[in-house]
């Protein structure tokens, strides 16, 4: 396998992680899959919430450095690594890294062209910025919360994927990528604010957009996009399986119709007030057939009609094993880097590091001076 970073659109570029938990390691996934070399300075004590690092899957592709950030010495070594890198990433809450001495004004010193990537949940300055919060607060807080769910019920947490993941560690990711850019060119870094509820909040404009249109009602259940349509939604099978259904357009929504077998006096899809008529008539078809039985039916239409599959039938489908969107590294069934590079593709990612497996090799690779005394003197463990 090629080494991580030497090949693939990212290649070249040097980026220096604190471990943490969820967005900011996977904004360091995402550069390391694409091709930049990321060492991940870990805890030198054992992992935060125990998981076994052969199946964290957010560390694959990079290398590890056990560091004791407590160490008086730490902050000398990180400052000396973070002069060497193009990117910093930390996830820690507003004025934990100054604490340690490894904040923006520390490490762009040593480092004028660095990028210092934050992530936090409220961002480093406003009125929560230094109290407690997860995914769902910060949904909650910009208004994504509110839209997802039935209307009948109360709002349905949407996993950690839109605030941890989309709102927050993807766009780090371009934030540190744009800030690259402009240091590149510039020779003048800068730091990244990126706080997961300006990120939700952003994955909202559209339809912030529609509410401003009159074309989006203020509530869960009751919109094109939220469920409300009979023609967008989910419906269960004869055999308790779900098929999703995608027809919004007018000729893919005769097509769908056509193939479920609708009646030729069933309401139309696009007057909302016969919208809970329609869905009812569209749920009795598909209760008559198995799951498969229906996909056959539909099986190559513009019909958009789906499975729904769980995590462990998504990697047997024949559109993902034909794409390769999930791969297989050390023996663990996961997603595949994406998006694709035709001239530039980056290797299969490596496997997650067990925390100080690769202490001495980077720091003699990256010339810090004096490894020997830095493990010795309990600064850095190699594991």
């Amino acid at each position: 396998m090629t080494p991580p970073g030497t090949s693939g659109p990212l290649s070249g570029l040097r980026v220096v992680e604190v471990a943490g938990l969820g967005p900011a390691p996977f904004a360091a996934m995402v550069l390391a899959d694409l091709g930049a070399e990321v060492v991940r300075l870990d805890r030198t004590g054992p992992p935060e919430l125990g998981v076994d690092p052969r199946v964290d899957l957010l560390n694959r592709g990079k290398r590890s450095v056990a560091v004791d950030l407590k160490h008086p010495h730490a902050a000398v070594l990180v400052a000396d690594l973070a002069a060497r890198a193009d990117a910093f990433i930390e996830g820690f809450r507003p004025g934990v890294a100054e604490r340690l001495g490894i904040g923006p004004t520390a490490l762009l010193a040593a480092n004028p062209r660095l990028v210092y990537g934050r992530m936090t949940g409220w961002g480093q300055d406003g009125p929560l910025a230094r109290t407690a919060g997860h995914d769902l607060t910060y949904l909650a807080l910009s208004g994504v919360l509110h839209t997802i769910g039935p209307g009948d019920g109360p709002p349905v947490p949407p996993l950690n994927l839109l605030g941890d993941y989309g709102g927050g560690g993807m766009l780090l990711a371009v934030g540190v990528l744009a800030g690259v850019w402009r240091a590149a060119r510039t020779g003048v870094g800068q730091v990244v604010d990126a706080a997961i509820v300006d990120g939700a909040t952003l994955l909202a404009t559209q339809v912030y957009g529609l509410l401003h249109s009159g074309l989006w009602r203020d509530g869960r259940g009751a919109n094109l996009l939220d469920g409300a349509a009979p023609h967008y939604g989910v419906y269960a099978t004869q055999d308790g399986h779900y098929v999703a259904v995608g027809a919004l357009e007018p000729k893919f929504y005769a097509e769908f119709a056509a193939r479920l077998g609708l009646a030729a006096g069933a309401p139309d899809p696009y007057d909302s007030v016969r919208w809970p008529e329609l869905r009812v008539a569209i749920a009795e078809r598909f209760a008559t057939r198995t799951r498969e039985e229906w996909l056959s039916i539909f099986e190559g239409s513009d019909a958009c009609v789906a499975p729904v599959l769980s995590l462990g039938e998504a990697p047997a489908h024949p559109h993902l094993v034909a794409r390769e969107t999930f791969i297989d590294v050390a023996g663990v069934r996961q997603p595949a880097p994406a998006p694709r590079f035709s001239e530039t593709p980056p290797p299969p990612p490596g496997p997650p590091p067990q925390p100080g497996a690769d202490t001495a090799d980077v720091l003699r690779e990256w010339a810090v001076a004096d490894v020997d005394g830095l493990l010795a003197a309990g600064v850095v463990r190699q594991s």
